[in-house]
């Protein structure tokens, strides 16, 4: 089916480290910030371009943000086979929280494709 959305399983990504990181900007009624480390990696055998991603972030408190948009941090990375891109970006949250997603992207012949960004906590630490 040409043009449709399918889950690409040879694309997969990594959560590579959630650091609190209260030194950063936070507005008064989301105080805690957290950088994210990802890589995409691309295991299939064509090239892969990253064209736009969706975050959902729920936090404790029942609040749910959802951010979408083109590219990643303002990028539209072509990522070859067995290659992968990494990058770091950061949520502000009022309390505890748990953030997942996708990343949406498009191959040489245009079929478009998504993988899932795996969940991972958000966790305030007890110090803060």
């Amino acid at each position: 089916m040409a043009g449709a959305i399918r889950e690409y399983v040879e694309l997969r990504v990594k959560v590579d480290d959630v650091v609190y990181m209260p030194s950063l900007d936070a507005p008064p009624d989301k105080p805690h910030p957290f950088v994210y480390f990802i890589s995409i990696h691309n295991d299939s055998p064509v090239p892969v371009t990253i064209r736009g991603r969706k975050w959902v972030v729920r936090e404790d408190d029942g609040d749910v943000t959802v951010v979408e948009g083109d590219g990643v941090v303002g990028q539209t990375p072509v990522i070859e086979p067995g290659g992968h891109f990494s990058y770091n970006s950061y949520h502000v949250i009022a309390g505890g929280a748990t953030a997942s997603g996708a990343f949406f992207g498009e191959t040489a012949t245009g079929e478009w494709i998504f993988t899932r960004i795996p969940e991972f906590r958000l966790e305030v630490p007890h110090w803060a």
